[in-house]
């Protein structure tokens, strides 16, 4: 019996072919779901908030609401060079697929074997990132509701129940991922609306909006202020990461080539813009800065909202963030799996066969699935005897998908004019924007690998370059000793005989 798979339109199943890609994900899902995936990941009520502690020590709110409209700017220009390539190149497979496409022929496949494991690395980070933020958030809640201690035991417990619940979902059809993901984006806006209300009209007092737009706070042990503010950025951009999701999902939606490309770009926008809003609303709100950092919930916006609101409120205002943050862990699976499903396809990760196969009746990527968060529990495991443990894995992955994100933009900015537009494209912008994206991305990338606290010890040590040079030296040597020969090489022995479509075809 023929498999029930919506109909696609021509000139879709067309494009996939010409870019040697055979239609096999359910296309389903309309531009606003397309969207809503990446707005969800971005998450403002996750990543700002998970991150507003950190904030809080290093650099403080000066930092949180300028490093946020600064990031901001830098990470549009970041998006619409994506978003441009996006839609030239509509495929699931994304990132390393345009890198393999916009380099030169001889270099391409080591352009695109690089380019998709920093993606997934920087992928399977997010995905920890996120739902170590939702267990943190929800470890505080029950420790306020049922004296659930937030211990780290307790917390990366939570962490692994999370992550089984978001596996769980993504193994049913992507329609009802799109439809959580619909609901997530009105939960997002109503949510802010709602916490930010009751922040600005309920307390009887406020700082000032010279304390929220000046006040400076270093307590990382670092005398450079200047460094400080510099690291401090990584609350912002960590928050604006994974919306390369609509990258992803575009095997997977209708008019992807321009659907797409607008996913990228208006999750960003809104995104900058609602995220402004609550940090202020937030920041403005708060009565005790020092009681804050010290809550015993071990969350400091739990504790601006008990301070401001009082218990009973401050715990509806929670139970609306962490909400928002489990809407966010589960579209991050999905994407996170889209890329594991898409590189297996060629092969590039160990047991490919496993990762690439499609469950039967769902024609979703089941094992991919159960791969992302298997691989995010483990990163987030040394939260058991490090304290910085969610910073450093907050680094990883903004360092590994913002490496992933620039290096097609960087190729695209080599191609020049030969480069082959899609009908979503920047005209006559695109070069200033890809430069400005590609220098902002070096800078970042530098600035995260940075210790963040001192003294340096094993409790206070920033693992990402760490994490980030296995992943280097294990990609490395596999391509050295063995995938340099076959990796997208339809030619190659390997690929003639095996199951696996090598789908990437030539480069041009």
């Amino acid at each position: 019996m023929p498999l029930d798979i919506p109909s696609v339109t021509p000139s879709e199943e067309e494009r996939l072919a010409e870019l040697g890609i055979t239609q096999t994900l359910d296309r389903s899902m309309s531009g606003r779901q397309n969207f809503a995936v990446s707005f969800t990941i971005i998450s403002i009520l996750s990543g700002c908030l998970t991150m507003y502690g950190f904030g809080m020590n290093t650099g403080g709110p000066a930092l949180i609401m300028w490093g946020w409209l600064i990031v901001g700017l830098m990470t549009l220009f970041v998006g619409l060079a994506m978003a441009e390539v996006c839609s030239s190149y509509p495929t699931s497979a994304g990132l390393y697929f345009w890198a393999h496409k916009l380099a030169p022929r001889g270099s391409a496949p080591a352009w695109a074997w690089f380019t998709g494991w920093f993606n997934t690395l920087g992928q399977i980070a997010v995905t920890a990132g996120i739902d170590f933020g939702a267990a943190s958030f929800l470890n505080a809640y029950l420790n306020l509701q049922f004296g659930y201690a937030a211990t780290p035991g307790h917390t990366i417990a939570l962490f692994g129940i999370i992550l089984v619940l978001h596996a769980v979902v993504n193994t049913f059809r992507v329609r009802i991922v799109g439809f959580f993901n619909t609901v997530s984006v009105w939960w997002h806006l109503i949510g802010v609306v709602v916490i930010v209300g009751a922040l600005l009209l309920v307390p009887d007092h406020h700082q000032s909006p010279r304390y929220v737009f000046t006040e400076f706070v270093n307590n990382t042990g670092w005398g450079s202020a200047v460094y400080v503010g510099l690291v401090g950025l990584l609350m912002a951009q960590y928050t604006f990461t994974g919306y390369d999701a609509s990258a992803h999902m575009t095997e997977e939606t209708k008019n992807a080539s321009v659907e797409g490309p607008k996913g990228i770009v208006r999750s960003i926008l809104v995104s900058w813009a609602a995220g402004f809003v609550l940090l202020f609303g937030l920041t403005f709100a708060i009565q005790s800065y020092t009681g804050a950092l010290a809550s015993k919930t071990g969350v400091p916006p739990a504790q601006i909202f008990m301070d401001a609101l009082g218990e009973s409120t401050g715990k509806v205002m929670l139970l609306i963030v962490i909400g928002a943050q489990l809407f966010c862990g589960m579209a991050s699976v999905t994407a996170n799996s889209r890329m594991i499903y898409a590189f297996s396809r060629d092969g590039a990760l160990p047991f490919s066969r496993v990762w690439h196969k499609l469950h039967p009746g769902t024609r979703t990527p089941t094992n991919a699935v159960w791969l992302a968060a298997g691989g995010a529990f483990v990163l987030g495991l040394p939260y058991l005897f490090n304290s910085t443990a969610y910073a450093a894995v907050t680094s990883i992955a903004t360092i590994g998908l913002y490496i992933a994100y620039i290096i097609p933009t960087l190729l695209r900015l080599r191609q020049g004019d030969a480069f082959q537009r899609g009908p979503w494209h920047l005209g006559r912008w695109s070069k200033p924007v890809g430069v400005l994206a590609v220098a902002w991305v070096v800078v970042i990338t530098l600035l995260f690998m940075l210790p963040q606290a001192a003294p340096v010890t094993i409790e206070t040590f920033n693992y990402a370059p760490i994490a980030v040079g296995v992943v280097l030296a294990f990609s490395g040597t596999w391509w050295v000793g063995s995938a340099r020969k076959w990796f997208l090489n339809p030619a190659h022995p390997r690929n003639s005989t095996s199951p696996l479509p090598v789908s990437q075809g030539a480069s041009r």
